[in-house]
């Protein structure tokens, strides 16, 4: 069985992190909400360990479903997926990972506290994810408009 690359009709950014659990998944929503005109967005983890619930309960706040997102390893991109951006939104997988992604046009460190590893009650909890998902939106905004001048 041959395995066909995948064919992006806009620039792939891939949106790295440890479990792709909470940031990288929170980016890919985010570009897709703000930047689907520009980009095709996806993201994927060094060791995915599903889909936070707090991820999925604080974007559903801000009236985006994460219905159809899943957490995915970064072997499901390697040698299939051409990025012309790739963005580590946490340190851990910049430091695992080659700084020079192949042929990606641009690799760049978006770090982010993460939030599943915050302690305490459920709300303070949810109030660290509430907070990370704000910056992230915040960060994809800015991202988009350095990059599309829009």
């Amino acid at each position: 069985m041959t395995i066909k690359p995948f064919v992006a009709e806009k620039p792939v950014v891939l949106f790295l992190c440890t479990g792709n659990s909470a940031r990288s998944q929170m980016a890919e929503a985010f570009l897709r909400k703000h930047g689907e005109a520009h980009f095709d967005a996806c993201s994927a983890g060094l060791a995915p360990k599903g889909i936070h619930p707090f991820t999925i309960q604080v974007m559903n706040e801000v009236g985006i479903s994460l219905d159809n997102h899943r957490s995915k390893s970064l072997s499901e991109y390697l040698g299939k997926v051409s990025a012309s951006h790739v963005i580590f939104v946490c340190e851990q997988a910049e430091q695992s990972c080659p700084r020079v992604w192949p042929f990606a046009l641009n690799t760049l460190c978006m770090p982010f506290p993460d939030p599943a590893a915050v302690e305490g009650t459920e709300e303070e909890q949810l109030n660290a994810f509430r907070e990370v998902r704000d910056e992230i939106e915040q960060k994809i905004l800015s991202w988009l408009e350095n990059e599309t001048g829009e």
